[in-house]
């Protein structure tokens, strides 16, 4: 059975287009300075083992850990590096989680660490590298390569993200105001939050449709941005939690769950997840993580959540597959304003991925938020009080989706290492 794993502190870089005033490791000793200075009761020298992550090959430079462990404060501390994807960042929180819920010698607390600076490589070509390894291992299998052109032809992230969208609007008759409702929320809220890129405060939906299309249905206002930025988090035990930070937020459960790539999932193979809207990773994932926290009616019981949606259509159809709203509903919510700041659920105040978009730290940024707003930290703060937050993150080869649920109160122990 692992031990109680809170969180203390979170903190950010200022995230923009282009950090060219500062480099990588000055980058995330940004977000470091930003979560220590959340946290009055610990030293940089007091924490027992880091963990970090980004997508080197999108910068092109590999074992970047090694160059900034100083900037990190990792000199002769363990440290392990993390690489999912989108859910780099994600992943990297689990992971810090895991480390101390594990109770290792010596290891109490942990300081989880992810960060990208895009505009200092190529993403495209990033991305093109792991995507032809990939498809070069499925062609090795037998599967020929026409039957993998729809990855090939997709357009990266959009192109699968327009699949999607086609898909979830066909099922459920979203239009494409609908769409921009979400950017304009998510721009908004921004505009409220001091670390992150695209702040819009004055955002029409009008202005939103006329711009051009990139994707169909996904137009250029409706996509997110390329950021530079870094995110930062700190775990502990439920114990030291109490003596580092006022409102300690308690880690209840955390899954991370893949199902086939999704080039085999349009072919109709692996799991047979034909519709690219059909996330099964992250139905999966809610189910095993809520289980943990012994969360019965994710609906009533969540106060607020961070989603992981680059594109507006993502976010509409994440909060369903996660149990927030029942299928098909997810923008008509939107559009009476349950999920603004003042709402029944509010979600994304912060702006979400579509407001900031620094790839590797994106899916630690949504369960950093989710636990400020525990703390009432959060820039955005919503005005009711908030016991149960998740933060989920979307990535891997298009398939992973990571989620983890936090509270002010201690795991209800009789679901303790219950999964």
């Amino acid at each position: 059975m692992g031990r109680q794993v809170a969180i203390a502190s979170a903190g950010f870089s200022e995230h923009a287009s282009k950090r060219s005033d500062v480099n990588m490791a000055e980058l995330v000793s940004e977000a470091v300075e930003d979560c220590l200075k959340n946290a009055p009761g610990i030293e940089l020298g007091d924490i027992d083992a880091f963990v970090n992550g980004n997508m080197p090959a999108f910068e092109g430079v590999n074992l970047p850990e090694l160059w900034m462990t100083d900037w990190m404060g990792a000199r002769n501390k363990p440290l392990l590096r993390v690489t999912t994807g989108g859910t780099t960042g994600g992943t990297v929180a689990i992971s810090g989680y895991y480390t101390v819920a594990a109770g290792l010698p010596k290891i109490d607390t942990v300081l989880a660490i992810a960060f990208e600076q895009q505009s200092q490589g190529d993403t495209s070509v990033g991305l093109g590298s792991v995507a032809y390894g990939e498809i070069s291992v499925l062609n090795t299998m037998g599967i020929p390569y026409d039957q993998l052109s729809r990855l090939l032809s997709a357009g990266a992230a959009i192109g699968v993200a327009a699949y999607q969208a086609t898909n979830y609007m066909r099922k459920t008759h979203t239009t494409e105001e609908d769409l921009a409702r979400v950017v304009v929320q998510n721009r908004h809220n921004a505009a409220k939050t001091w670390w992150t890129h695209l702040k819009m405060p004055d955002l029409t939906i009008e202005e939103v449709l006329d711009t051009p299309y990139i994707s169909f249905p996904l137009r250029y206002g409706m996509v997110c941005p390329a950021s530079d930025g870094a995110c930062a988090m700190l775990f502990t035990t439920e114990e030291k939690a109490k003596e580092i930070c006022d409102i300690p937020v308690y880690v209840n459960g955390v899954a991370s769950v893949a199902n086939e790539t999704a080039v085999l999932g349009y072919d109709g193979s692996g799991t047979g997840q034909i519709d690219p809207s059909d996330q099964l990773g992250a139905m999966k994932s809610s189910e095993l993580a809520y289980y943990q926290a012994g969360i019965s009616f994710p609906r009533k019981e969540i106060d607020y959540a961070e989603v992981y949606s680059p594109f507006p259509n993502q976010e509409l159809m994440w909060v369903e597959k996660l149990g927030l709203f029942e299928e098909t509903t997810a923008p008509k919510m939107y559009e009476a304003g349950v999920t603004a700041l003042k709402g029944e659920l509010p979600i994304n105040c912060s702006g979400g991925v579509n407001s900031t978009n620094a790839i590797g730290a994106s899916a630690m940024e949504r369960p950093a938020e989710a636990a400020l707003q525990i703390m009432g930290k959060a820039d955005n703060q919503v005005p009711k009080t908030v016991h149960t937050s998740i933060g989920h993150g979307w990535g891997g080869s298009l398939n992973l989706c990571t989620l983890m649920v936090m509270s002010d109160e201690p795991q209800r122990k009789w679901k303790r290492g219950a999964m």
